[in-house]
């Protein structure tokens, strides 16, 4: 391996750089430990689009080379992310200013600031890190965290910052083991804690001597339906607003008889959870490639030479809330059995820029935090009750070994048994291929016990109305039976074991987009689960019914490729359009005179619409002529006309891919919302046919990149959501969408992987570097990377450059 690294660096072909050249590059591929006095050290070699594969003699050594490379790549959005964990956005950027929500949901930098200094000044992480394994991280994880802080500090001491960014910043500093792993934890609580900051931070006890008002028998009706509204949209946007599609096809679908995946996840294109793509290899122990979530040190999506992984996020509500009755001698104490329990009081002080510090206090039960709100969904403190939220992944820190045990793995066995171990998934299902030809589906994620008897026996009137509606529990916490229980085979108290998690294996497709775990495959349906991990015999989205339709066809086919999966990708088909456009068109050219109604009052001639509509190749590909008229028109049709109004034939439990369907054309409502779709387009100079990507793109140093794919409303499986900005040009910034893209298969001879790679967004966030926009002109020309992941493959790449780092 040595002297094949001395042939090329004497061909020209290496180029090592960094801060030490001295210990031979070959070391790491060979399996030699880089420790240089003591230190720290990796190589990292870069192939075509910046993509680096990281080999190191040990886990501190390999933490340090992710932490160096993503560090190059992306420090300046990895540096706000710590000024967040930190809680010192107010102090750098202004108690007023909005998180970009990469974090939390809080609305403003105080908010976010006092919730997350307040769980530093808990020590919550400090705890998870000291609790012993497996119900706390491994040693190997602590090691990858402390190499990869070590890793990021050895890069800010030993380079320039030349993203416009962070470049001369005071906020951007180093880091500990202690922020690493509060990154981690933040990505946790995403979809708990996290995701109530307002209601939290904002909670207090009421004044002396207030009362809940009484509510009239329609009034609380009418305040049910509006509460099961609220927690709907806010759970519709829980996890940040994540979601994905992932499809596993087993050995009998597939070319070669071995398994194949393709992984989608939709995340944001910028901010602190975006994906990076990488290898990470300690020789002999663990080889792994995928998309690592900024500040990990694992792939959190990927594939070793065995399995293949994705995850799309799951409908389990990884939360819940206690009702409180509180003490009547006042409202900072609650009952348990009878007996008052005193609230504990966290008094955080938050550092302004340009004023004085900010003191609030929080106050937390046995339960968790009482909050005020929830999406928006309204809890008030009273002098008779208040509000606990339960959020048992606050009382974990296994997500590394999670990752970590998936890279290790040798098949979807294998990662079955990683899962049961390590319990570390917040709120994401798991989809898997492996080089047998076995397939495997779980929903094996952090969820609070709370079966379907608990909340029957347990729920208080709101809880009444919402778990059986959406899943989420309002518990009576004046009654210490009501509190989650735990499984026998389940690390953490309060949570779901292994055992109770719906799991399909060996099916010839497993899939999911984002609904429940019901249709992983629509021939085998699961069922028997609790409803907080997802419902069952409801209608499923569009993209699931879409995603459904195209991967049992593809399976029904066989003969399955990495190649055919990466086409199944950009196929950019559109559900809905095939469901409504042709009735559209139709129930358009019947309109008299050609004219529609807007919601203004004023006719609005749509000959032209009819047309078009009609004429629509019922895709989102760039070159689409009449899919951004019909992006328009539907959104507005789908706000506006309940879906049971919309369709002629209704949901049907027994045929759920297929129904509800027919679009009712006779539907109030469905003239209008064209008239408005064409006169905002004609008003915004936008022509109704005009090919898609002139009017869906991004702008990466002044260039326009057309971006395909459509929102998750359309169906589609390539999701892309946009910023409008008629006034722009149209969709002029992809908010999140399609992100970490892989089609994975395995091969007998030579090299055992075959797979196909895309990040939509490019490896770094700096206008600066050559890989700021590389992957997105890819991702506009439906291309992905041929992977390069045996050893001979790396070495053989035409932009191989190779550095050395180290801890000096």
């Amino acid at each position: 391996m040595r002297n094949r690294f001395s042939r090329l660096a004497a061909a020209g072909v290496v180029v090592l750089t960094a801060a030490s050249l001295s210990p031979a590059p070959g070391a790491a591929a060979a399996g030699t430990s880089h420790r240089s006095g003591g230190g720290l050290s990796a190589d990292i070699r870069y192939t075509e689009y910046g993509i680096p594969h990281i080999v190191a003699g040990d886990y501190p050594g390999l933490g340090f080379g992710v932490g160096w490379a993503q560090a190059a790549d992306q420090v300046c959005t990895l540096a706000d992310g710590f000024v967040t964990v930190r809680g010192e956005r107010s102090r750098h950027f202004g108690a007023t200013g909005r998180p970009d929500g990469s974090h939390s949901s809080a609305s403003t930098n105080l908010a976010s600031d006092l919730f997350f200094k307040g769980v530093r000044q808990a020590g919550t992480v400090e705890k998870l890190l000291r609790q012993p394994a497996p119900a706390g991280p491994s040693y190997a994880a602590k090691e990858l965290m402390r190499g990869w802080a070590a890793g990021y500090n050895a890069w800010l001491a030993q380079q320039k910052i030349t993203d416009p960014a962070c470049a001369g910043q005071d906020w951007v500093k180093p880091v500990t083991q202690l922020d690493v792993a509060a990154n981690a934890h933040a990505l946790l609580i995403t979809a708990g804690q996290a995701d109530a900051v307002d209601g939290i931070t904002a909670a207090g006890p009421p004044a002396a001597g207030r009362s809940p008002a009484p509510t009239a028998h329609r009034g609380r009706q009418q305040a049910a339906r509006e509460a099961v509204a609220a927690v709907r949209s806010r759970l519709a946007r829980g996890a940040g607003g994540l979601g994905s599609n992932a499809v596993a096809f087993r050995g009998d679908t597939t070319a070669n008889g071995r398994g194949l995946l393709l992984g989608n996840p939709h995340y944001p294109w910028s901010g602190g959870r975006r994906f990076w793509q990488a290898q990470v290899t300690i020789p002999g122990e663990l080889n792994a490639a995928g998309g690592l979530l900024l500040g990990s040190p694992t792939p959190s999506i990927g594939h070793n030479a065995r399995v293949a992984w994705s995850h799309t996020v799951a409908t389990g509500v990884p939360m819940n809330l206690h009702q409180l009755t509180l003490d009547p001698a006042g409202p900072t104490a609650y009952l348990v059995d009878g007996v008052p329990e005193r609230m504990t009081r966290r008094t955080v002080r938050v550092p302004v820029k340009d004023g004085p510090d900010v003191v609030r206090t929080q106050w937390w039960t046995r339960y968790g935090p009482v909050v005020t709100g929830y999406g928006g969904l309204d809890l008030p403190w009273t002098d008779r009750t208040a509000y606990a939220l339960g959020d048992p992944n606050a009382a974990q820190l296994r997500l590394v070994d999670t990752s970590l045990g998936f890279g290790k793995a040798r098949d979807v066995a294998g990662m079955q048994r990683v899962l049961r171990r390590t319990q570390g998934l917040p709120w994401v299902n798991t989809i898997a291929a492996d080089s047998a030809g076995r397939t495997l589906f779980t929903q094996s994620q952090v969820l609070p016990r709370i079966t379907d008897a608990l909340a029957e026996r347990c729920s208080t009137a709101l809880g009444r109305e919402l778990y059986p509606a959406t899943g989420l529990a309002v518990l009576d916490g004046a009654r210490s039976g009501c509190a989650p229980g735990r499984d026998r085979d389940a690390v953490q108290p309060g949570i779901f074991g292994p055992s109770a998690m719906p799991t399909l294996t060996d099916a010839p497709y497993v899939e999911n987009s984002n609904d429940s775990a019901w249709l992983a495959n629509a021939d085998r349906p699961l069922t028997g689960y609790p409803r907080v991990f997802g419902d069952i015999g409801t209608p499923r989205e569009l993209r699931t019914r879409g995603a459904l339709e195209d991967v049992s066809a593809l399976a029904d086919r066989g003969g399955l490729t990495v190649a055919g999966l990466q086409r199944q990708q950009f196929a950019n088909r559109v559900p809905a359009g095939d469901l409504a456009a042709a009735g559209t068109a139709r129930a358009c050219a019947a309109l008299p005179g050609g004219t529609a109604t807007g919601s203004d009052g004023k006719a609005v001639d749509v000959t032209e619409a009819c047309r078009v509509i009609g004429a629509w190749d019922r895709t989102v590909r760039t070159d689409s002529k009449g899919a951004l008229l019909f992006d328009r028109f539907w959104r507005r049709l789908t706000a506006t006309v309940p879906q049971t109004d919309l369709w002629k034939t209704p949901f049907d439990p027994a045929d759920p891919v297929h129904t509800p369907r027919t679009l009712n054309t006779a539907a109030r409502g469905l003239a209008t919302a064209l008239a408005d779709a064409v006169a905002e387009l004609r008003a915004a100079r936008i022509p109704l046919a005009a090919p898609l990507g002139e009017h869906q793109f991004v702008v990466r140093n002044g260039k326009r990149i057309p971006v395909s794919g459509g929102a998750h409303g359309l169906g589609v499986w390539n999701m892309t959501v946009g910023r409008w900005d008629p006034a722009g040009g149209g969709y002029t910034e992809v908010r999140h969408g399609s992100s970490y893209i892989q089609a994975v298969g395995f091969a007998a001879g030579g090299c055992p992987v075959e797979a196909r790679t895309l990040l939509t967004y490019a490896q770094s966030s700096n206008p600066r570097s050559p890989h700021y926009s590389d992957q997105t002109e890819l991702y506009a020309a439906n291309r992905m990377i041929r992977s390069r992941f045996c050893e001979r493959d790396v070495l053989a790449s035409p932009q191989l450059r190779v550095v050395h780092v180290r801890r000096r």
